[in-house]
C-alpha cells in the first residue's frame, strides 16, 4: 500500500512539472499571409502582438481587426496542440512495460 501511494505522489509531481512546462511554452499564430502575428503562452495569455506597418490603415480598421482575432485564435489553437502532445508523452511515459501503446 505504501509503495502506491508513493508511486502516486511521484505521479502527481511528475503532473506538476509538466503542467509548468506547458505554462512556460509559447506559441506564435500568424494570419494575412505573416502581417499579423500574435505570441500565446501555455496558459493561453496573450504575450505580444506584432502588426506589419503596411496594414495599418485607417480605413481598414475591421480588416486588421479580423487578422489580430485569426491569429490569436491561431496561437492559443497552437498552445492546445503543444500541451496534448506534452501530456500524451508523459502519460505513456509513466505505462508499465510491456502495457500496450495508448492511441
Amino acid at each position: 500500500m505504501s509503495n502506491m501511494l508513493g508511486k502516486l505522489q511521484e505521479l502527481q509531481e511528475q503532473m506538476a512539472q509538466i503542467q509548468e512546462e506547458i505554462a512556460q511554452m509559447q506559441a506564435t499564430g500568424e494570419s494575412g499571409g505573416g502581417v499579423v502575428k500574435a505570441t500565446v503562452n501555455g496558459r493561453q495569455q496573450l504575450l505580444k502582438i506584432e502588426i506589419a506597418k503596411e496594414v495599418i490603415d485607417p480605413n481598414e480598421a475591421e480588416m486588421l481587426e479580423d487578422l489580430v482575432v485569426a491569429a490569436v485564435n491561431r496561437a492559443i489553437e497552437r498552445t492546445k496542440e503543444l500541451a496534448d502532445g506534452r501530456m500524451g508523452e508523459a502519460a505513456r511515459s509513466m505505462l508499465p512495460p510491456g502495457f500496450p501503446p495508448i492511441i
